[in-house]
């Protein structure tokens, strides 16, 4: 398929931990292949042979790769996923399970065991800020709040 988006994320060498953890999480989603290191370019690369250098999975049909490309780079929260949920047992399920290992964060954000920032929001949210009579209490509501409620947003 050309033009298609695929986000590439570095990881030092879990990878394949990291695809299996999103793929048990998300519904639809499934590890697509696996490439593995060999004994060519370990002198580059310094990964067992037989590792994993790439993961390829979707999240509901949106493609993914997982690299295993050594400890060079590390996540920021310059980058993240949103998942937009339409119930609080959406959000609750998303929630409890990305920061399992990982670290809460204000506003819906979060970052799971692998240092990815996330962003667990619920549907409602970005018609309720575009609503001049209900965006200062919905502001004032979700800043206070980790995980969003959305009975509180209401």
């Amino acid at each position: 398929m050309t033009n298609q988006i695929t986000p590439c994320l570095w990881f030092d060498n879990q990878a394949e931990d990291a695809a299996n953890f999103y793929t048990s999480i998300f519904k639809n989603s499934a590890i697509t292949s696996v490439s593995r290191y060999g004994k060519e370019g370990f002198e580059f690369h310094h990964q067992p042979e037989g590792t994993a250098m790439t993961v390829a999975f979707t999240i509901n049909r949106q493609p993914f790769t997982a690299l295993n490309g050594g400890p060079i780079f590390k996540f920021t929260e310059a980058i993240s996923f949103q998942v937009f949920c339409d119930s609080q047992e959406e959000i609750d399920h998303y929630w409890d399970n990305l920061t399992k290992g990982g670290e809460e964060s204000q506003c819906g954000w979060l970052k799971d065991k692998y240092g990815i920032s996330w962003q667990i929001i619920p549907s409602i949210l970005p018609s309720l800020m575009t609503n001049p009579e209900k965006a200062a209490k919905v502001t004032a509501a979700f800043m206070k709040m980790k995980k969003f409620e959305i009975a509180k947003l209401l």
